[in-house]
C-alpha cells in the first residue's frame, strides 16, 4: 500500500464514519445498519494504519488537512469539518492498533448532539479539543452565512446561473417530463443517466453546483424545480457519505418526486389564485399518483415510487396521504421534502415572490421535528451555510 492508497482509506473511513454517525443519530448506536458501517469503518481505518501507524486528522480554517496535506474539497469531507466544529473538536490522531471498540466509542460521541465536553481520547484515538469564541445568532442560519457577504447572496460575482447545469443533463430531463405529459412510457435509462450525470458533475464542480440550486431564483417549471430537488437532495444525502447505487437511487427519487403532478390539469397547476378545496383535494392526488405510475414502470427503482408517495408527509406523520399508525417514512423522503421546500420558496410563482433565504432557514428550523426531520434540517443549513453565498 502506498501513501496515496492509505489517504484513500481515510477518506474511506471518514464517508463510513460520517454514515454511521448519521445512522445512530437517526436510529440507535445497536442498530444493524449502525453495527455494518462501524464494521466498514473500523477496515478502512486498519488498512490505512496498516502502512501509516501514526495518522493526524486536523481541521484549519474550514479545510481538512491529513498528515499536513490538505484534502481538497469534497461534500463528505466538508461535513466532516462540520462535524468537528460542532463537537469543538480541533483535530484527530489515529494510532496502529485501534479495536473496533476505539471506533465505536468515536461513533457514540460524534452523534452527541453537543460537544464532547470532559469525554478523553482512547490508547488509539487521540481527541483534540479547540477552543472556540462564542458566536452571535441562531447555529446553521443562512442569513448569518449571507450576512458575510454583505447580501442575501442572489446575485455577486459568486452566483452560478441555471443555464450552467450541464446541457446534456437538463435536455434529457426535459425530454423525459414532456414525454410523460404524452402519457408515454417512462425510460428508467434515461433518468439513470441524467441522475448519474449529475452526480459526477458534484463530483467535478462540487461547491458550484449546488450554489446554483440554492440560489435559483426562476419562474416554476416542474422539470427544473426537479433538477434542483435532486442536486439539493443529492448533496445531503453526500454529506452523509452516501455512495454508490443508493446515491444514484435516491438521485432518481428526487429527480422523480413530482411526476405525479404530470396527471393534474394544468389550469391547476398554474392557477394564479389560491385553489379551491375541491381543486386543493385535486393537488393532493398527486403523490398518489406518480407513485402508482412509477410502480407500474419497469426498471425504475422501488425507492422512487415510494419517495414520490411520501414526500408531502410530514415528520409527525401528518400531511398528505394519510397514512396507517406506525408509518416509517424513508430517509429518502425526509431529505427529499427538506429540498421541496427550500426549492418551491426560492422561486418564483403566480402566487408568490421568491422568499429570502434566511426566511426559508427561519420557515426550516420552525417545521423541524414536525414537518421535518430536525437532524436532517440541521444538516442541510450546515451543509448551504457552507457556502458563505446565501
Amino acid at each position: 500500500m502506498n501513501s496515496g492508497t492509505a489517504t484513500h482509506e481515510i477518506h474511506e473511513f471518514v464517508r463510513h464514519l460520517l454514515s454511521a454517525v448519521a445512522a445512530a443519530s437517526l436510529y440507535t448506536l445497536n442498530h444493524p445498519q449502525v453495527n455494518r458501517l462501524a464494521d466498514a469503518a473500523h477496515a478502512s481505518l486498519a488498512r490505512a494504519l496498516a502502512e501509516r501507524p501514526d495518522i493526524a486528522l486536523l481541521e484549519v480554517d474550514g479545510e481538512l488537512v491529513i498528515d499536513g496535506e490538505p484534502q481538497p474539497f469534497s461534500l463528505v469531507l466538508d461535513r466532516f469539518v462540520q462535524v468537528l466544529h460542532e463537537h469543538r473538536v480541533g483535530h484527530l490522531r489515529f494510532l496502529a492498533g485501534a479495536p473496533r471498540a476505539e471506533v465505536d466509542t468515536l461513533i457514540s460521541l460524534l452523534a452527541r448532539q453537543s460537544d464532547f465536553e470532559d469525554a478523553g481520547s482512547t490508547e488509539h484515538i487521540r481527541i483534540g479539543k479547540l477552543e472556540m469564541p462564542e458566536q452571535g445568532g441562531e447555529e446553521g442560519s443562512l442569513g448569518a452565512a449571507g450576512s458575510a457577504e454583505g447580501g442575501t447572496g442572489t446575485g455577486g460575482s459568486g452566483a452560478v446561473m441555471l443555464k450552467d447545469i450541464p446541457a446534456l443533463e437538463l435536455a434529457r430531463l426535459g425530454e423525459i417530463y414532456e414525454a410523460i405529459k404524452r402519457k408515454e412510457r417512462l425510460k428508467p435509462s434515461g433518468i439513470a443517466a441524467t441522475v448519474s450525470g449529475l452526480v459526477e458533475a458534484f463530483r467535478r464542480e462540487g461547491e458550484s453546483l449546488l450554489v446554483l440550486a440554492a440560489l435559483r431564483e426562476q419562474d416554476e417549471y416542474t422539470f427544473t424545480h426537479a433538477a434542483n430537488v435532486c442536486i439539493l437532495t443529492l448533496a445531503q444525502a453526500m454529506s452523509l457519505g452516501i455512495t454508490g447505487q443508493l446515491l444514484n437511487d435516491i438521485g432518481i427519487a428526487a429527480m422523480l418526486h413530482d411526476v405525479g403532478k404530470m396527471f393534474i390539469p394544468e389550469e391547476i397547476l398554474t392557477k394564479p389564485e389560491k385553489l379551491t378545496d375541491a381543486e386543493f383535494e385535486q393537488m393532493k392526488q398527486h403523490p398518489l399518483l406518480g407513485a402508482r405510475y412509477l410502480m407500474e414502470t419497469p426498471g425504475v427503482p422501488r425507492l422512487a415510487a415510494i419517495t414520490a408517495f411520501e414526500h408531502h408527509m410530514r415528520f409527525d406523520q401528518s400531511g398528505y396521504p394519510v397514512v396507517p399508525p406506525g408509518w416509517q417514512q424513508t430517509v429518502s423522503s425526509q431529505m427529499t421534502a427538506i429540498a421541496d421546500c427550500f426549492d418551491a420558496m426560492r422561486t418564483r410563482r403566480p402566487y408568490q415572490e421568491p422568499r429570502e433565504p434566511k426566511i426559508i432557514a427561519s420557515v426550516l428550523v420552525k417545521g423541524s421535528g414536525t414537518e421535518f426531520n430536525p437532524l436532517l434540517v440541521r444538516n442541510m443549513l450546515l451543509l448551504l451555510s457552507r457556502l458563505n453565498r446565501i
